[in-house]
């Protein structure tokens, strides 16, 4: 059956993504969205959009009788589900099936078997693949038979992937925690609160093979992905080829994977997940019975479009290339682009944005859902986009990637952009000596790192950039300010502060393209061109610099210089200071203005009214961005008033808790 018309049952970069290939096909789209997505650009690049509701997962993108109801109304032959959300769900297969619409994935059978960690990993020992060993059970069994493994011990959720829930767990008195939290999380997340554990390797790789299957029983693969550099068991950086295997052990994990996928008669793209040791020895970990976040490394080292593929094969045609047909060409990396904090545990960063630019060029590719300047919900994954680059070998990606990541712009929120080039610049990396414990190890030295990056870059660059930015904005009230004054000879005298650092200036002479001042005692003339989307290019010292800039409140600039992000603060201009008050601020006064560090949702409160708590005690758990936040006591009190239940949701500003203080 030819698809004419298809349902993206998903959201942001990936709905995007399966767009382009849909139009290129000639294939109509319809977009879904909850209220808060209004704005999406999935939603604008749609033939069609229909909302759902307003933010409530359960009420929107996992909500399957409204996803099945608009793909009939509007007359839909397919449903794509994208990754995450109802993608290895084989309720919503059926669903599908039994409502007459195609599914573009494997079948549920196939999804109930591979899509649970358990089944998957039993399925496998039985054709002979090579598996750590784990058990499954209640949480008194786990515990009862934890011992026969033997720590260190990694707890799982048993459905779906993405690293939800998982925990590295090295004694028998922190495993009880782990098993509730980890549960807890896959209910809410995957509808399925069963947990395993599994042996855990020490420093291993993880690599995994990219599966397609058509309907006539044809299985391939397209070679290999390195993935082990993670951040709480999620990936940031993939690349293809890997550049730990060798010829042999590469043909073997591919001979594995297609025997996994013949046995099970798989169907559609998939992704066989392998944990490889030092001595490159491989064990299987899980299938992904859908298109990966990462699968654009594939194409761009083999020049197939998975999506395409996809489609076509759920159309029923047969495969349209044989294993020898396929080669891998030149080298890819992909950086996950995320709305995070590094420095602060890689907490998920929300909020608006108020300057983003994407970089472009040869071998260039941003897969993302960004339209204009988007807010970064709460609700959903912190992702923001992916950047790939594509070299004729690792180096030359590497170095396009930096040169990317120098030209990708966020201001706003925190954002892991910097945090990516430091790691791409890291003598390990550079090296291929990683393992998925990379980011555990070199964090700190990483973020030190970019410290001092910041501390080597021509502070006169951030500085003038600042100070034209502010200027500018003096005269963009009256477009026509330049024709009527020409240039100022104002001989200004102003203070600027980056960092802790205070810079005096005095201001010359400023017109529309050039600015003479004071700095240092030394006088400087500074050429420069100010480009309606932020960007700003100054010449000083004959020497060319390209900045980008943008305003957030009055006095303050945001600007990047050499993929650094730099605050300038006019003193002249400060904001207005919020008013302080006894229940605001440090110490002591905490206890009474206990808030969540960002948007989320209370799913568990673990003191009651009237227990007595000291420093560090675990109040309650906020939900935010698919991670579980901790909010434990400042000091020690007694729980005066609980201002939330479980089930609501909150902002940075709620008052969550009141504890007072003991006399």
């Amino acid at each position: 059956m030819k698809i004419t018309k298809v349902l993206i049952a998903n959201r942001g970069e990936i709905a995007v993504r399966i767009m382009k290939t849909a139009r290129r096909l000639g294939i109509k789209t319809v977009a879904i969205y909850s209220e808060v997505d209004i704005d999406s650009r999935h939603v604008e690049m749609a033939d069609e959009a229909y909302c759902l509701g307003h933010s409530a997962l359960a009420d929107t993108y996992l909500n399957t009788a409204k996803i099945i109801a608009v793909a009939k109304d509007s007359f839909c032959d397919a449903i794509h589900p994208g990754y995450g959300f109802l993608s290895e769900n084989p309720s919503f297969v059926t669903a599908c099936q039994n409502a007459g619409l195609i599914f573009i994935g494997p079948d549920s059978n196939v999804m109930h078997v591979m899509g649970n960690k358990i089944e998957a990993r039993n399925f496998a020992a039985s054709i002979g693949i090579p598996i750590t060993s784990g058990l499954t059970g209640t949480p008194s069994s786990i515990l009862e038979h934890a011992d026969e493994i033997g720590f260190p011990l990694l707890v799982k959720t048993a459905a779906e992937g993405g690293g939800k829930g998982m925990r590295i767990v090295r004694s028998k008195e922190n495993l009880i925690k782990a098993l509730e939290s980890t549960s807890r999380e896959a209910a809410n997340y995957f509808a399925d609160g069963t947990v395993y554990v599994e042996k855990f390797v020490e420093n291993p790789r993880h690599i995994e093979i990219q599966l397609i299957g058509d309907q006539h029983g044809n299985v391939i693969h397209l070679f290999e992905r390195e993935c082990s550099i993670q951040r709480r068991y999620q990936k940031i950086i993939e690349e293809a080829p890997s550049p730990t295997l060798n010829p042999a052990v590469r043909s073997q994990m591919g001979d594995a994977a297609v025997a996994i996928g013949k046995a099970i008669g798989y169907q559609g793209a998939g992704t066989i997940e392998f944990l490889v040791d030092a001595s490159l020895q491989f064990y299987f970990l899980e299938m992904n019975t859908r298109i990966q976040v990462e699968h654009p490394v594939t194409e761009m080292t083999t020049g197939i479009d998975i999506v395409e593929e996809q489609i076509r094969i759920a159309s029923g045609e047969p495969l349209r290339f044989k294993q020898e047909d396929l080669k891998q060409k030149g080298h890819a990396i992909e950086c996950r682009i995320y709305a995070e904090d590094p420095e602060n545990g890689f907490l998920p960063s929300p909020g608006k944005m108020n300057l983003y630019h994407e970089p472009s060029g040869a071998n260039i590719r941003v897969d993302s859902g960004i339209a204009g300047k988007p807010v970064i919900q709460s609700f959903f994954d912190p992702m923001i986009s992916k950047l790939i680059v594509f070299g004729e070998d690792r180096e030359s990606a590497r170095h396009g990637m930096i040169d990317a990541l120098n030209n990708y712009v966020i201001h706003g929120i925190k954002n892991n952009i910097s945090f990516l080039h430091a790691i791409l610049e890291h003598k390990e990396f550079i090296d291929n000596q990683i393992s998925t414990k990379y980011c555990d190890e070199y964090t700190t030295i990483l973020i030190e790192e970019i410290k001092q990056k910041m501390l080597d870059v021509d502070i006169r660059i951030p500085l003038f950039a600042g100070l034209i930015g502010s200027l500018q904005k003096a005269v963009q009230a009256d477009s026509n300010t330049w024709d009527k004054i020409g240039y100022w000879r104002i001989f200004m005298h102003l203070s600027l502060q980056i960092g802790t650092v205070i810079h005096k200036l005095i201001i010359r002479e400023f017109s529309r393209h050039q600015l003479k001042l004071i700095w240092n005692s030394e006088e400087t003339v500074v050429d420069y061109h100010c480009f309606p989307d932020g960007k700003t290019e100054l010449i000083v010292g004959n020497q060319h610099h390209l900045t980008w800039l943008s305003q957030p409140e009055p006095g303050k600039i945001l600007v990047n210089s050499s993929g650094i992000t730099f605050e300038v603060t006019r003193l002249d201009l400060l904001p207005p200071q919020p008013e302080f008050s006894g229940s605001e601020g440090m110490g002591a006064s905490n206890l009474e203005n206990i808030i969540s560090p960002m948007p989320g949702k209370v799913i568990k409160i673990c003191v009651t009214e009237g227990q007595a708590v000291t420093k560090g005690d675990l109040l309650l758990v906020v939900e935010a961005m698919k991670m579980e936040n901790n909010i434990v006591c400042p000091g020690e009190g007694i729980v005066d008033r609980i201002n939330v239940s479980v089930g609501e949701l909150v902002d940075g500003n709620t008052k969550l808790i009141h504890v007072k203080e003991n006399e």
